[in-house]
């Protein structure tokens, strides 16, 4: 959950308008994103994509109830 959220932070820090350190970003995302993958939640589960969703789920899910 914390790759995730660290994903969805860089996420949309790159989608701010006139960000100069995008490069930086890129590559951050790129990073997590490659975590996010390799996660081993994925061999639990029998759909590796399915993983993926829930995770992304659960995430969105507990960002909404901090605000």
């Amino acid at each position: 959950m914390q790759t995730r959220d660290a994903w969805n932070a860089t996420y949309n820090a790159l989608a701010a308008p006139h960000r100069r350190d995008t490069t930086a970003l890129r590559r951050r995302l790129l990073r997590l994103s490659v975590r996010l993958w390799w996660h081993p939640s994925g061999e639990t589960i029998r759909s590796a994509p399915a993983a993926r969703t829930e995770l992304r789920q659960m995430t969105c899910t507990r960002g909404a109830t901090r605000a």
